[in-house]
């Protein structure tokens, strides 16, 4: 994962924190950096972080941050610029905020950037064994709803290996390069010998063309939200192939309007997760044990034991 683009005192104050629990890091000009560590919003000082702004790091170029996570190509994040934020490799996204440029209503570009929210990736394996075994230990529709930042990708990566090693085919719709986290040569997270991945395409065009092409026994994306999202399920549906998403809706109503067998409540960093049936009946509370506190990031590799840190 290259973090390279982050400013060296930044970075260096990092190293002093456990990765592990290190999932946003908030930059905003002429203001101290924040991190989201352990499901806590605190600052960043030179020793790590800590509970008061007395001392802490402060940004003064989120602008120039950004571009070099491009690497000076602009042009290469066009697309993802006009959704108001990038995804880099190792999967680690970028929330930009600025001075959108709009034409015909939709977002071309952003300038004057006043700030980043830079989301860190986590992977952990083993982390979804109790909402496997919780939803019938066989393939169903679910749908892990929650805020922000609870969990739901790395979730997501896990529930994708262990269909895989069931022998079932697994197809990851991965529309914003965060499931997988492939660089530029397709390397990535693990995520299990029997899945496939498709990135950067919108979901009605990948669980269209890829249920044809790849014939999967489950899909898995992430972020559902609005109709069209919500048509690409049924699409799924209708040809008898079981869906696992994720989304920020909260709203029960409007969850049970999308019609999963079970729904999954996050609640935070290292809580247990609510499981509930069709009908918002209780089911169970079961354990996503370290799903935070694992390692950070695994590379492409089934075996490896090794324990890697992000930076």
């Amino acid at each position: 994962m290259k973090l390279g683009f982050i400013p060296h005192d930044i970075l260096c104050a990092l190293e002093r924190v456990d990765t592990n629990l290190l999932s946003e890091i908030r930059l905003r000009v002429g203001q101290p950096v924040i991190v989201c560590y352990g499901g806590q919003y605190v600052y960043l000082g030179y020793n790590g972080a800590q509970t008061t702004s007395s001392g802490a790091i402060c940004c003064d170029n989120p602008q120039k941050i950004l571009y070099s996570a491009m690497e000076g190509s602009v042009f290469a994040y066009t697309e993802q610029l006009s959704r108001a934020f990038i995804t880099v490799d190792g999967g680690v996204r970028i929330g930009i905020a600025g001075e959108y440029v709009l034409h015909g209503g939709r977002i071309t570009s952003v300038k004057n950037v006043t700030s980043l929210n830079i989301r860190i990736p986590h992977d952990v394996y083993g982390c979804a064994d109790g909402i496997i075994k919780a939803c019938s230990g066989v393939p169903h529709d679910i749908l892990l709803y929650s805020s922000p930042g609870q969990g739901k990708t790395t979730l997501l990566r896990d529930i994708a290996r262990k269909y895989s090693d069931m022998g079932i085919n697994v197809l990851v719709c991965d529309e914003r390069g965060e499931i997988s986290a492939a660089d530029e040569s397709g390397k990535g997270y693990f995520l299990g010998e029997f899945t496939d991945v498709v990135r950067g395409a919108d979901k009605v065009t990948v669980f269209t063309n890829a249920i044809r092409a790849l014939s999967p026994q489950v899909i898995i994306t992430d972020e559902l939200y609005g109709e069209t999202d919500f048509n690409a399920v049924n699409i799924a549906r209708e040809c008898g192939i079981c869906t696992v998403a994720s989304t920020h809706v909260n709203n029960i109503n409007a969850l049970m309007k999308i019609c999963f067998e079970y729904y999954i409540s996050l609640s935070g960093v290292k809580q247990t997760a609510t499981v509930y049936d069709k009908n918002f009946n209780f089911v169970c509370d079961c354990a996503t044990v370290g799903y935070v506190g694992g390692n950070a990031f695994r590379p492409q590799e089934k075996e490896s034991k090794d324990i890697r840190r992000v930076l």
